[in-house]
């Protein structure tokens, strides 16, 4: 009888083990990658993952999940910066998880890029940078952060519509890299880029999507950066960027929204417009 309880015990000791362990196994984070997304956006292309290409950096825990910074560089050790063609910035389980893709000019010679996204749930986070050539490089970041894209808008939505599409350029100080000089901009954009999850405090119904889609940054009249956006950019984006000057310096930037508004802002280098934004 006591040979019988021991074996019993015995069974019940391991199962509870197996559980135990089963719980604890930590869950395969680029399920979603893996899976679908990767084919999906990509197909059967490689993909290297090569810091000396392109980096990205993300807080591990974000204080708040409807604005989380990241930061992207594109200094190449091994790669002409010129011959960047894109960028992709994947939030692997968000409901739209192509945040954004940001196309590069030729002689735009961007080097880092610069803004807030939301979070939904835990996730990774991954740059993909395009060359012209067509090669893939990549690195992910794991970002612990939930609800950032059901959370309710920080902005009060009557002042939401007044400043609807207002704009204004923050350019830094000329900046010595390399052997070249470089500006550092910051496009500040007036929008609330509502995603279809958030509820009105008051009825409880579902808020209408109304997103920024398309970005298009332009020195005189090149373009050195587009891009196409989704509700996975935060509200208000803060959208910065290093550039080299040429002898055009003029910006201009146009956004296009998802009701088909369109905002065009111009500002010369230099000039601070912040008083009136």
């Amino acid at each position: 009888m006591q040979g019988f309880l021991r074996l019993i015990s015995s069974l019940c000791l391991l199962a509870y083990t197996s559980i135990v362990s089963a719980g604890t196994e930590p869950p395969d984070l680029n399920q979603a990658w893996n899976s679908r997304l990767k084919n999906f956006y990509f197909q059967e292309r490689p993909i290297q993952e090569n810091t000396s290409v392109v980096s990205l950096t993300a807080p591990d825990r974000a204080e708040d999940p409807a604005r989380v910074p990241v930061s992207i560089t594109t200094r190449p050790k091994d790669l002409d910066i010129s011959k960047l063609k894109s960028l992709y910035l994947i939030i692997d389980n968000n409901p739209s998880p192509l945040a954004g893709k940001f196309n590069l000019s030729p002689n735009s010679h961007i080097a880092q890029l610069d803004l807030f996204i939301r979070v939904n749930e835990y996730s990774p986070v991954r740059v993909i940078a395009e060359t012209s050539d067509g090669q893939l490089y990549m690195q992910s970041h794991f970002v612990k952060a939930s609800g950032g894209c059901s959370a309710p808008a920080a902005t009060d939505m009557q002042k939401a519509a007044k400043e609807l599409g207002q704009m204004r350029f923050k350019i830094n100080n000329l900046t010595s890299k390399s052997t070249h000089d470089w500006a550092q901009a910051s496009l500040a954009i007036k929008h609330p880029n509502l995603t279809g999850l958030q509820r009105d405090q008051l009825t409880q119904l579902f808020v209408p999507a109304h997103y920024i889609k398309a970005i298009e940054v332009k020195l005189g009249e090149d373009i050195i950066l587009s891009a196409e956006t989704n509700i996975s950019i935060s509200e208000n984006p803060v959208l910065s960027f290093d550039f080299k000057p040429s002898t055009q310096q003029q910006l201009t930037a146009t956004i296009t929204d998802t009701e088909g508004k369109v905002f065009v802002h111009q500002q010369m280098i230099g000039e601070d417009k912040s008083a009136s934004y």
